[in-house]
């Protein structure tokens, strides 16, 4: 038997970091105290949790956009969440932040989406509403934090405070200064959480945090874009007179007169990004000078969100997602999968909750006994959890014709 491994002189992470972005070595731990790991900070153990997590694994077979098996290279939640958090990392590290919190945050964002994309969450909201609906986001919180079942101390993955924090402030705070809700009713289990380990609610995320957001846009308006042409829902003509992609696609014409068309989207997928990219580090760049901050406590008091994008581009994009949500997201084809998957969510939902004996070992246990609200949202959690596919082969199960998808 070998002595212990000498780990003197490792790489270790901690590297230099700006005053306002998030250091590991002060971190403010976790949920159930754990020894430190001797290899890693403690939001690269974040990051590796998640990525090893069955919740990061079920997320291939989850529709972004388009169902899986309508072709294999459309993106899923997986390879949106990859992207994400590419585009993640690339910004915390050009705004001197830490860029293993960033990455993990953004693999993270997208745990507690449904089968089916938006078309599950809505049903399954309506489903829930009269106990308290169903959040993707709070959804998420309740995988890391009770769901996942890998560890023999704990439930969850028992994620640092920042990383919770980000998961679920990342598009802003959820309360103000005296607790009430700034938009919609903050979901229950994000409340319940934070009682026990309070996320601080009324204040902004963090840099790395808000990198995670603005990311995601960056990713989805690109990928978008490309599976929609991969479908033949929108053509390169069509995005000419979009102003974002449409001026970049004339410099593309300019430079490469004979481009073929699916090189000429793959160029404007990645000089869209690079764009985006490169306009939010100028921008977060000067509103963090202009703000000055002095300590972390000064991003989560700044009364802002800083890492945005300029005035000039957020016009920009907020045409090219109205342009997607015309002429992609509410195409009739698009549409009439969504009104299917819509039904096989809403079906399930009935099914599990009218006899949770249908349910596998170790979710359908002492249901046929409990309060409506408990068993209502055991069976949200299991239904949220499923993939496209099992989804598919659980309808087929229940019911005697489960309708087409293609």
């Amino acid at each position: 038997m070998t002595g212990p491994a000498n780990l003197d002189g490792i790489g270790f992470g901690y590297r230099p970091r700006a005053v306002y972005a998030c250091d590991p070595a002060r971190s403010r731990g976790r949920f159930h105290p754990e020894p430190e790991s001797p290899t890693r900070t403690p939001f690269q153990r974040d990051r590796d949790r998640i990525i090893h997590s069955t919740a990061f694994r079920r997320l291939k077979h989850k529709t972004q956009v388009f169902i899986a098996h309508e072709g294999d290279h459309y993106r899923t939640r997986l390879t949106h969440s990859i992207e994400v958090a590419q585009i993640a990392r690339a910004l915390a590290r050009a705004l001197c932040c830490d860029e293993d919190l960033a990455e993990a945050i953004a693999l993270v964002h997208d745990f507690g989406h449904t089968p089916f994309g938006h078309t599950g969450e809505d049903a399954l909201n309506e489903k829930m509403a009269p106990w308290g609906g169903f959040d993707h986001n709070a959804q998420s919180l309740r995988i890391v934090t009770r769901l996942e079942r890998r560890y023999a101390e704990f439930d969850g993955l028992n994620l640092t405070w920042e990383t919770l924090e980000g998961l679920v402030k990342h598009n802003g705070p959820l309360t103000d200064a005296k607790g009430a809700a700034l938009e919609a009713p903050v979901p229950e289990a994000i409340r319940n959480y934070s009682e026990l380990h309070d996320l601080e609610l009324n204040r902004f995320a963090s840099i790395e945090a808000q990198c995670a957001a603005i990311a995601d846009d960056i990713a989805y308006n690109a990928h978008d874009i490309d599976d929609g042409l991969r479908a033949g829902l929108l053509t390169l003509d069509m995005l000419r007179d979009v102003g974002l992609p449409g001026r970049i696609l004339q410099a593309v014409k300019e430079r490469y007169p004979d481009l073929d068309p699916v090189r000429r989207g793959h160029e404007l997928m990645r000089r869209q990004i690079t764009v985006m990219v490169e306009d939010v580090i100028t921008t977060a760049r000067e509103k963090i000078e202009r703000l000055n901050p002095v300590s972390l406590d000064g991003v989560h008091d700044a009364g802002c969100t800083l890492v945005t994008f300029s005035e000039a581009v957020a016009a920009e994009e907020k045409e090219l997602k109205a342009f997607l949500y015309r002429n992609l997201y509410r195409h009739p084809s698009v549409l009439a999968v969504r009104q299917v998957a819509d039904r096989i969510v809403r079906e399930l939902f009935d099914a599990y909750f009218a006899d949770p004996r249908e349910m596998p070992e170790g979710w359908r246990e002492g249901l046929d006994r409990a309060e409506e609200r408990i068993k209502a949202r055991d069976v949200a959690d299991f239904l949220a959890g499923m993939t496209d596919t099992y989804a598919l082969k659980e309808h087929e199960r229940l019911f005697d014709r489960t309708p087409d998808l293609r």
